[in-house]
């Protein structure tokens, strides 16, 4: 489906283990109380990845997340509030803020890779055995 939005990356970025438990907690904090009021009813719910059938039921490529629900201004005559819910893609969430984490500190992941080849050196000075990756070990 090309509809000129760009596919979210289902493997642009590594993986970031992040407690998006605490990341909601922390987001619903620091929302003004009139907004925070209008959530009441709204269920928040973390799944890893949106569906192929969701995808296309919604013409998206991608998705961070879905409200699905009824508008506070379409409820009924008598104002009752109809469950809705949130859903976010921890996938899609993680990747694109990997990305984005990695391009705002760019010292930091060299930083880590110097490390990574500085405990190897150190390792390899101890004479720590030498083991090629098996597919190139030819």
């Amino acid at each position: 489906m090309d509809d000129g939005q760009p596919a979210i990356p289902r493997d642009a970025s590594p993986e970031v283990d992040v407690d998006f438990d605490e990341v909601i907690d922390s987001v619903l904090d620091d929302l003004p109380e009139p907004f925070l009021e209008r959530l009441g009813s709204v269920a928040i719910v973390v799944e890893d990845e949106a569906s192929p059938e969701l995808l296309q039921s919604v013409g998206a490529r991608g998705l961070f997340g879905l409200y699905q629900g009824v508008p506070r201004t379409r409820f009924g005559v008598d104002n009752v509030p109809l469950p809705s819910k949130i859903t976010l893609f921890r996938g899609p969430l993680t990747r694109a803020n990997a990305g984005r984490m990695l391009a705002r500190y760019p010292a930091m992941t060299a930083q880590v890779v110097a490390k990574i080849y500085w405990q190897a050196l150190r390792l390899r000075l101890k004479g720590a055995p030498w083991f090629a990756h098996p597919e190139r070990a030819g």
